[in-house]
């Protein structure tokens, strides 16, 4: 089970990188396509500021691509190995998986890479700073 203080829970529930309490999105599902990347400015418990510079968050397509591949492998495997789908049913299921987990890989992307530069502070509630 996923608890708090480690990057992966921050990663997978997409709260806030420094105190894990509160979600960083305005709307936590993903597939509410409108608000996919509606982010809060800052953290209402700790006061983390999200966005640490204009276009932060261009880094994350760089991490997407390595998630991309990853559900595109996992696609495959699924297709080939367990179903034994010949090559055109792979490359057809790859496909379907990358555009229904796109807003998911995108997420996942930017919960990566904020993570990468900011770590979990088990004092950060009580400091309130930025």
């Amino acid at each position: 089970m996923l608890k708090k203080g480690n990057k992966l829970y921050s990663i997978l529930t997409g709260s806030c990188p420094k105190c894990h309490e509160e979600s960083m999105y305005v709307a936590k599902n993903p597939y509410r396509i409108g608000h996919l990347f509606k982010m809060h400015e800052r953290c209402s418990v700790c006061g983390t500021k999200y966005k640490i510079e204009p276009s932060f968050f261009y880094g994350a397509m760089y991490v997407s691509y390595a998630v991309g591949i990853a559900f595109a492998v996992a696609a495959f495997v699924i297709s080939k190995l367990f179903f034994g789908a010949d090559l055109i049913t792979t490359f057809v299921a790859i496909v379907i998986t990358l555009f229904l987990f796109m807003p998911v890989i995108i997420r996942l992307s930017r919960n990566i890479w904020i993570n990468l530069f900011i770590s979990y502070d088990p004092n950060a509630k009580t400091s309130n700073t930025p």
